[in-house]
Formats: C-alpha cells, structure tokens, sequence
C-alpha cells in the first residue's frame, strides 16, 4: 500500500536513537523528508546521515521554548515544506511515589508535559488542512507501570491535552494521534528491566503476559508511527493507538 508519504515533510523530536529513530527512519524510507532531533548536535547530524538526503540532523532541547519555531522553520528551510509533527520525548526518571522529588517533577514537567505542549501547539498554528500532530507516549496512559511514577503522573495529561487538541483542529482538517508502546525492545527499556536486578528474568516475565509472547521491535513501531502520520490515515484522529502485542487487555 502507498502511505502517500512521498515528499511530505516531518519534524521528530528524540529521534537520535530509539522509538523517535525508528519512526524517523520508516518515514524516510517511504519517502519522506525528516527533520530528526536530539539534545546533542553531533548525534542528531549523525543519525540524519544514516537516513541519506532526505533527513537533517538539529540539535533541539523539548524543553526549550525556542525550540518548536525552530524546528519548523528548519522544516521550511531545508525541504520548503511541513507537514506534521511527532513528539516522541526522554522517559521520565524512574521512582516510586513517596520518593520522587519536587526537582524530578519539576524538570520533568518542563521536558516531558510543556515540551509536548508547546511543541503541539506551535505545530498546530502552521500546519494547514491535512496536518498531523502525533505523540509516542505509553502504555502508563491506561494502566500504571510500577515504579514510573513521575511517568504515570504526566502521560495521561497529554493524551488528554492531544484529545482536546483533536477537537479543536479537526475542523481544519488536521489530525492529532497517538502511540502507546509497551515492551518494546529499546535501550530504554532494557535499563528499565536491568532495574530489577535480573534484566533477564524480568524480560521474560512480561513476555509472559504478552498475548504475542515477545517485545516488539523498534522497526514494528516505526512502521505503525509511520502510517498513523501518514495520508494513509487521514480519518483517524484523536485515538490512543497501543503497540503493545496485546498486553493491554481492555478495549
């Protein structure tokens, strides 16, 4: 099937190694132009490079209030063109709820939730009719995970920010989406499992409880990532789309 990627634009935030990278690559490799991001330049310009012509590397903090223009206006810049967004940020540092700080919130909520916001809404003022404004969050939208609370407390506040955001954009015909991985065989989530003290048994016990039976792989999110920007999926909007193998079991 053809996504209608070719030539459209897109800008993706954490994009120099894990889900953000995986997602940018399956956009460039459809036929997008792909404005990737990272905190450090030298990875960011590193990343593009593996992704050939049709990629720029920039080096952008989420936190940043000057960094959603930016982006979009490197976008313009370097492809003359924008068609949408994927804000994929940093996990939130791992603690239970007694123990998180007032700083771990704090720096958090800067990175993590009004990053997001401010990227979304300035996304939101440029794109035109078939837009898309997408978020990778977590499955923590539905359920908690055990010991992320700082996490469990701000994604669900953004899926319900990017539901209303839908709303509002739907009239001029611009999407909002959002993914919501789980196990999915990242270095992110490896130094989660290495938490317990056994990485290797605590994969296998969530993989027990994966209808699938194993992670997914950054490449499976990717693809997902890339048709829910894409033209492909123009009359879907305001869902939470798990990447899961069936771990969450509720509609």
């Amino acid at each position: 099937m053809d996504l209608g990627l070719k030539d459209r634009v897109y800008v993706v935030t954490g994009a120099t190694r894990g889900l953000g990278y995986a997602s940018a690559r399956e956009l460039a490799t459809d036929g997008a132009k792909v404005v990737l991001t990272g905190r450090d330049a030298a990875r960011a310009e590193a990343a593009a490079a593996t992704l050939g012509p049709n990629a720029v590397g920039v080096a952008a903090d989420n936190s940043d209030p000057e960094a959603p223009s930016r982006l979009i206006e490197a976008a313009r810049e370097h492809f003359g063109r924008f068609d949408g967004i994927l804000i994929s940020v940093g996990g939130p540092a791992p603690g239970s709820a007694a123990g998180s700080t007032d700083e771990q919130w704090t720096a958090a909520f800067e990175s993590v939730f009004l990053g997001a916001v401010r990227l979304a809404r300035a996304a939101a003022a440029e794109l035109s009719d078939g837009g898309v404004v997408g978020f990778v969050l977590s499955g923590s939208v539905h359920e908690p995970i055990p010991g992320l609370t700082i996490s469990n407390g701000l994604r669900p506040g953004l899926a319900g920010f990017a539901k209303s955001l839908s709303v509002e954009l739907g009239p001029r015909g611009i999407r909002v989406v959002g993914l919501l991985p789980a196990r999915i065989d990242t270095d992110r989530v490896r130094e989660l499992d290495s938490l317990s003290g056994d990485a290797a048994a605590a994969r296998t016990g969530h993989e027990s409880r994966i209808p699938l039976g194993r992670y997914g792989t950054p490449e499976e999110f990717g693809r997902t990532a890339a048709f829910l920007l894409s033209p492909a999926a123009s009359y879907l909007t305001g869902i939470m789309l798990p990447v899961d193998g069936g771990f969450r079991h509720g509609f």
